[in-house]
């Protein structure tokens, strides 16, 4: 893992964390955009090096509209940069965590993506990331 490339904050509202984020960091957010697949809306921010992205669900079946009525808006994930995806996955699972995507997935931001159960990370959802070409 090369670097932490995000957190993932789970809001109730894109728009109005949009406008509390631009606030907050005294700058707009960057982009916006959907991933159909996993039932969300995201929008990315930067301050300095470092990236967030909000997420909003677009249906009640989404991990986002699941995480958010258990626990609530708040953190919902790290994501680390990865040079090699495949090859991160297959050592994490030799190493004995709970890989939930045994291949990477389109995400947002132009990433391949996959995660780690929480459960086998002391309750932190971690997500790989890869660019894509």
């Amino acid at each position: 893992m090369k670097k932490i490339e995000h957190l993932g904050i789970a809001v109730k509202d894109l728009e109005k964390s949009n406008a509390l984020f631009a606030q907050l960091f005294g700058t707009a957010h960057y982009k916006m955009e959907e991933v159909a697949s996993e039932g969300v809306k995201t929008s990315f921010f930067k301050t300095g090096p470092n990236k967030i992205e909000l997420l909003e669900a677009t249906n009640a079946d989404s991990p986002i509209a699941k995480f958010i009525e258990k626990k609530g808006e708040g953190i919902h994930h790290i994501a680390f940069e990865v040079d090699d995806i495949r090859a991160e996955i297959a050592r994490l699972k030799g190493e004995g965590f709970t890989v939930l995507n045994e291949e990477p997935k389109m995400g947002a931001d132009n990433k391949w993506v996959a995660f780690l159960h929480p459960k086998t990370t002391n309750g932190v959802l971690i997500e790989l990331c890869q660019e894509r070409e």
